[in-house]
């Protein structure tokens, strides 16, 4: 495992262990200015991340959730981490425990390396550079992985368990060939679709690039693809970070 990688897997393990320290006890919720919440969890984990990456690399700058946005949005680098310490807050809250840390490394406008770690479901994904995503399962051994074409019995669509707009999903669907339907939070979606247990991951509302950078970054380096609601590749250093919606696919898009 290359320098960059495992720094990220290392930042990503102690964020989430601040995670679990958090979600293993009774926590308050508090809402930002968007009415998101943000929870003890999420600033300790960002604490321990940020201390982490900027001590292995100090001149790599770090674009992370709870900060960012005090800062005004400045223009990022040419290379830069995207970090949310905890994405999926809502399935924080609700204990369902569909919540990830998220660290993306980003260059020239592209995601380049991802580490996506569920803490309490045990599963990480890594990823940097094309044929190089892993899964991990507990303790167990890394195992390589990669997408999978739709079949042509139809596609299993995976969708935000929160987030979802089930309205513009079935106008969105009708007539398309799906076999099935699975909702997860967070960006271990991504996951899923890189490991070939999923096809396909609409997303139709507004999404920061923290949101999707590492989850990104893994699924395209097993083989899968990540376009902007328009088709083109969904790109980084955008001004306000924003994503306007995105369709993530496995190996071959079918539409």
């Amino acid at each position: 495992m290359d320098k960059l990688l495992e720094a990220a897997l290392r930042a990503a393990e102690a964020g989430g262990e601040a995670v679990m320290r958090v979600y293993a006890e009774p926590f308050d919720v508090t809402h930002k200015d968007d009415k998101t919440p943000v929870t003890e969890a999420d600033l300790a984990s960002e604490r321990i991340i940020v201390e982490m990456l900027a001590g292995a690399f100090p001149d790599i700058p770090i674009v992370s959730e709870e900060t960012v946005p005090e800062a005004g949005f400045a223009e990022p680098a040419a290379r830069f981490w995207c970090v949310d310490p905890l994405d999926g807050t809502r399935e924080f809250v609700a204990r369902n425990g569909e919540f990830a840390v998220l660290i993306g490394l980003v260059e020239h406008g592209r995601p380049v390396l991802g580490v996506v770690y569920g803490p309490a479901l045990d599963v990480t994904y890594t990823a940097h550079g094309p044929g190089t995503a892993m899964r991990r399962r507990g303790a167990g051994a890394w195992e390589p992985i990669r997408a999978r074409a739709p079949g042509a019995d139809g596609l299993v669509v995976v969708h935000s368990r929160s987030h979802e707009n089930s309205r513009r999903l079935a106008e969105y669907f009708e007539g398309r060939p799906v076999r099935e339907r699975r909702q997860c939070g967070s960006a271990l979606k991504f996951g899923l679709l890189a490991a070939g247990e999923a096809d396909f991951y609409p997303r139709f509302g507004t999404t920061m690039e923290w949101d999707t950078a590492a989850g990104q970054a893994v699924l395209e380096a097993a083989g899968g693809h990540v376009f902007d609601l328009s088709g083109r590749p969904l790109s980084y250093g955008k001004p306000g970070l924003k994503n306007d919606g995105f369709f993530a696919w496995g190996a071959r898009p079918a539409w």
